[in-house]
């Protein structure tokens, strides 16, 4: 496949060779009419979630989505699930028949498992102030070539499964699935449907799993998500808990 992205109709790109942070440079150009593409090939500044630093050297894919909000913006929220689905798509395609598209799982909120292990994540982030309020960018980062070594979980890539595949090519499969995703949720209208595709694709549910918050920790049953996203715990004494954020870890297989 070749190196030169092919977008959607209608989508703009901004591409580097490095860069700090693609969803920095994302946030720096809005407003922006329409959807805009930013891809480095590194960078040096890379971030997760609550923090985290996204290794991000060069062969894998670091690219940002700077999504107008024409939306009910207390709805952003769901648009991790969205971009969790897109990428989900994207490792499955790249993949491909015969490989372990299978063994592909969601992680809540938004991140990407393969054979258990760590693929892909996902950042969202919402302009702050000024000229800027009213866009996302939504950062997504897929281990194509190598992966890092990660405390407390483990991490893989697809070239660790035998798929070879450039950064631009898996960018032009990334924005397709991206637009169709986006598509289905309509604004917030179709999460239904979002919800459902990302419960059928989800590791966990069903079992026991660690909740680790910042300053304690939760276990029960990965009941479900709610109509906002939350994930739903049921707690040993039968009340359920609505968690809004924190890390999620399998403790058991022993299904409800």
């Amino acid at each position: 496949m070749p190196d030169d992205p092919i977008l959607p109709a209608g989508s703009a790109l901004a591409r580097f060779d490095e860069i700090d942070s693609t969803n920095s440079e994302a946030l720096r150009r809005a407003p922006q009419e329409g959807p805009l593409w930013v891809w480095a090939r590194v960078q040096t500044k890379g971030r997760g979630r609550q923090g985290r630093v996204w290794a991000s050297g060069r062969g894998n894919l670091y690219a940002s989505l700077l999504l107008p909000v024409d939306f009910e913006p207390a709805l952003t929220p769901q648009v991790s699930f969205v971009a969790a689905l897109a990428v989900h798509d994207t490792a499955a395609q790249l993949l491909g028949k015969g490989d372990p598209s299978d063994r592909l799982k969601l992680k809540w909120p938004n991140d990407v498992l393969l054979g258990g292990a760590k693929i892909a994540g996902i950042l969202l982030e919402g302009a702050s102030s000024g000229a800027a309020r009213g866009a996302v960018a939504i950062g997504c980062g897929i281990n194509l070539a190598h992966h890092p070594e990660l405390d407390e979980r483990k991490a893989t890539s697809l070239g660790a499964y035998g798929c070879e595949v450039e950064a631009g090519a898996a960018l032009s499969v990334l924005a397709a699935a991206m637009q169709a995703r986006l598509g289905q949720w309509r604004g917030g209208a179709g999460f239904a449907a979002i919800r459902a595709d990302w419960l059928a694709r989800v590791g966990g549910l069903g079992e026991r799993v660690e909740i680790r918050l910042p300053n304690e920790r939760r276990s029960g049953i990965f009941a479900t998500i709610d109509s906002g996203g939350a994930l739903i715990l049921r707690l040993d004494d039968g009340q359920e808990q609505r968690i809004t954020a924190g890390d999620v870890f399998t403790l058991g297989h022993d299904r409800v």
